[in-house]
């Protein structure tokens, strides 16, 4: 069962949800721009096979954004310093980001390349193409914003999240992790990435759903276009999160590619 815990990491306050037994190689996940989902049904279904832990990122929720990180440099060492305890326990992890987390993901595995094993990239920010715009979510009206997010806006009472306390404090929980997505995602999600791709190593799975309207379906291809040998499965009828509105096909193609 996934469990909210408490930590630090370089004496900054850090909140993760962790869960799943010892005997098969440990799963990081990272969250995506809005929030973090908390003990999410198919977290808790994942973790019935290995172990799981899913960091809240900093600025996001109970996670503190420490004052000198500024850039992806420092972001990425800010990871290397949560994981590098975890890897000496359990082992290179399968590293799995969704979204503003694919981005993080991708410079991670770059980065350290003696911390992750494998990388799973799902409906993934990271890559800019004029010819496939991206909307701005900072702006977007709410049911502009819904229609463009899922395949089905019915679906949206599904997703969860990290958010515990009163209900009239949700917007400030929200606008706070936004916030702190803006700085990677704002103007553009670009933060140069495309450049340094060539230096992944690790097997790579790219996981779309295919009407997602913030992250085309043409990105899936061009993220398998810019990293080689990168593999491909797109999802029908999911939006961007797919590990929603397609539960057991997203959890399937992602224990394909992890066992």
């Amino acid at each position: 069962m996934m469990r909210m815990v408490q930590s630090d990491v370089l004496s900054t306050p850090l909140r993760a949800w962790t869960g799943g037994s010892a005997g098969a190689r440990a799963v990081v996940f990272l969250h995506g721009f809005e929030q973090h989902p908390g003990a999410a049904p198919w977290l808790e279904k994942l973790a019935e096979s290995r172990p799981v832990y899913a960091p809240e990122a900093p600025g996001f929720g109970g996670s503190a954004h420490p004052a000198d990180l500024v850039d992806m440099q420092d972001l990425v060492l800010h990871y290397r310093a949560l994981l590098t305890p975890l890897v000496a326990e359990h082992g290179r992890v399968d590293l799995v980001g969704h979204s503003l987390g694919g981005m993080f993901a991708a410079e991670i595995a770059i980065a350290c390349p003696d911390l992750v094993e494998r990388l799973v990239l799902v409906n993934a920010y990271g890559l800019w193409s004029e010819d496939l715009p991206q909307p701005d979510v900072f702006v977007m009206p709410q049911p502009e914003f819904n229609g463009a997010k899922w395949a089905d806006p019915a679906q949206a009472a599904l997703e969860t999240n990290s958010f515990d306390g009163p209900e009239q404090n949700y917007v400030y929980y929200r606008s706070a992790n936004l916030g702190a997505a803006s700085r990677y995602m704002w103007p553009l999600a670009d933060r140069g990435l495309v450049r340094r791709l060539k230096y992944l190593r690790q097997p790579v799975l790219v996981l779309h759903g295919t009407a997602d309207g913030l992250v085309p379906e043409g990105y899936a291809d061009l993220w398998a276009e810019k990293i080689s040998g990168a593999r491909v499965e797109k999802i029908p009828g999911a939006g961007h999160l797919p590990m929603v509105e397609a539960e057991g096909a997203f959890l399937a193609a992602l224990q394909r590619f992890l066992d």
